[in-house]
């Protein structure tokens, strides 16, 4: 009998192609389904990045293998807009090299740099890959809570000795999918000043960086003194520039991570689309790229807006983040966020993300994805608050499941008007 990796086993369902498989399901039964689950961007990629992808794409000298490290021209564009926008030097030979997106870099990453058995701190909640890929290569995750109450920053002070002299690799990802939280200098100081201590990698998953509102600015791990030391960052050009499925970004930083990471690549991969490459090149020097950020980030802001609005007054406990696309909130009466999310899809076709899926400490939370036209939104908001303000009156809530003998737990379904 043929039969996969025994590490495969370990692994949960991928949490979006689970919701995938659940929204079309949904689909198919005739459900008018409005996703807030995937951080998709819904609006197109700009003309002028479209137009110099078609340039390129005719020029047939892209039409071979591409540089393992990614092309010159990218390298040093990436170089440049960090010194522009972050005030940091970069050597575009030893410190930049090009990803297929942030997913794949991040997993390679942790390739190059953990051993079986090696601890890797993980925050919980987090984006999944960071796990899932620890795991794949024989390493031992270790969560570091993310609490409201600390703004969504870790305590490393509370992390064990143990765990301490164990770990290799430390991910942080501000501002931070699901949570929305945005760290500040200071934190990611003292980030860089335990990296140091403890003789750790320090990734920091920037790919929501541009994405913050009303003032606040989001910096890079290397506007911190001696980060580069200790840290590489992934920059990605997929939520900024609505480019998630052209899969182009960049790792920066520690010259020997970078190599690491380089070597892996190599024996992988050959390489993103030099076209793609130079796309990206256009974006980050276009001169309307600054202002197509700011104009997307004040769509999202509106969006949030109304969201948290809608939310709050509906019963959920929630943040208004200063970042992201995400509202990371909690649903009145919910202790299971995955039979909520369950249902709340199966009664009124609104897809949202259940909290435990990015780690333990997401129990009781989902996340909010902004990425659909303020109209749908509006009406997702009115289909979730009239079946949370039916479920709230009749004195229900979700719950897991017990597995007790003789106790079974409450679960009410409504049909919600225009929900199919």
């Amino acid at each position: 009998m043929l039969k996969p990796a025994a590490r495969l086993g370990q692994l949960p369902p991928y949490l979006f192609a689970e919701l995938d498989r659940r929204r079309e399901a949904a689909r198919a039964r005739g459900l008018d389904v409005i996703d807030l689950g995937i951080g998709d961007p819904d609006r197109p990629t700009p003309p002028p990045i479209v137009e110099r992808l078609r340039r390129e794409a005719a020029d047939p000298r892209h039409h071979r293998y591409p540089a393992y490290e990614g092309s010159g021209l990218f390298r040093r564009t990436v170089a440049d807009y960090y010194r522009r926008r972050f005030g940091v030097d970069l050597d575009p030979d030893r410190e930049v090299l090009a990803v297929i997106g942030s997913k794949e870099g991040i997993s390679h990453l942790i390739w190059a740099w953990v051993d079986p058995g090696d601890a890797v701190l993980v925050p919980d909640p987090a984006y999944p890959v960071y796990r899932t890929q620890t795991i794949l290569a024989g390493g031992r995750p270790v969560p570091m809570p993310l609490l409201p109450e600390r703004g969504f920053f870790p305590d490393l002070a509370a992390i064990s000795r143990q765990d301490r002299e164990q770990t290799r690799l430390m991910f942080l990802n501000y501002p931070n999918n699901p949570t929305a939280g945005v760290a500040t200098r200071e934190q990611l100081g003292e980030a860089v000043d335990f990296a140091r201590q403890q003789g750790l990698l320090l990734c920091h998953d920037a790919a929501y960086v541009e994405m913050t509102y009303a003032g606040t600015i989001a910096p890079s791990i290397f506007e911190i003194p001696g980060a580069k030391e200790i840290a590489v960052e992934f920059y990605s050009l997929s939520k900024p520039f609505n480019m998630t499925g052209w899969r182009i970004g960049a790792a920066v930083g520690n010259a020997e991570a970078v190599a690491a990471l380089g070597r892996v690549k190599n024996n992988t991969d050959s390489g993103q689309f030099t076209a793609v490459q130079y796309a990206a090149v256009e974006a980050l020097t276009w001169p309307g790229g600054p202002d197509f950020i700011q104009e997307m980030n004040a769509v999202y802001q509106r969006r949030r807006d109304l969201a948290a609005t809608r939310l709050a007054k509906a019963g959920w406990e929630l943040r208004v983040p200063e970042g992201t696309f995400y509202l990371w909130a909690r649903p009145p009466g919910v202790s299971d966020s995955g039979t909520f999310a369950a249902e709340l899809l199966e009664r009124t076709g609104v897809s949202v993300a259940p909290g435990p899926a990015y780690g333990r400490q997401g129990e009781g939370y989902v996340r909010v994805a902004l990425c659909c036209e303020e109209t749908r939104l509006a009406e997702a908001l009115d289909r979730i608050a009239s079946l949370v303000g039916r479920f709230s009156e009749s004195g229900g809530a979700w719950r897991k499941e017990s597995s007790q003998p003789g106790r079974t737990t409450k679960r009410t379904w409504y049909d919600v008007p225009g929900s199919g």
